[in-house]
């Protein structure tokens, strides 16, 4: 568990010239939010940086891998690719090096919230 915390507070610290860093247990594992946005997850040991169809493409020429997990569900479910790639290994160095990587995530994560329709105000009652 040492080694975990170890990596979670590298990860944090990698990622803090972007701002306030807040990170959240889940799915054990944890995730990564700048100004409340979700940029980044550690799962099964690595740090997993979002992604989208505008930066995909960087992080395949770089031979970051993507976030695949295997559901639990059926024997005929197929295993899930999320949009999230694992950082390049040099990256990971320090943050000088994986601050246009963490950019990109941020960039992502700024698109999916635009994206995203904004919530119905409730109807006002009739007079």
């Amino acid at each position: 568990m040492a080694a975990h915390n170890e990596l979670v507070e590298h990860c944090r610290e990698l990622l803090a010239p972007l701002g306030a860093v807040r990170v959240k247990r889940m799915f054990g594992g944890h995730g990564f939010y700048v100004d409340e946005l979700f940029i980044a997850l550690i799962a099964f040991g690595r740090l997993y940086l979002k992604a989208d169809a505008s930066t995909r493409a960087r992080f395949e020429a770089a031979g970051c891998e993507p976030f695949v997990y295997e559901t639990q569900k059926s024997s005929k479910d197929k295993p899930v690719t999320m949009s999230y790639f694992t950082a390049p290994e040099d990256a990971m160095e320090s943050p000088a090096f994986m601050q246009p990587w963490a950019r990109l995530a941020l960039e992502a994560a700024l698109r999916a919230r635009a994206a995203k329709k904004p919530a119905a105000k409730p109807a006002r009652p009739a007079r």
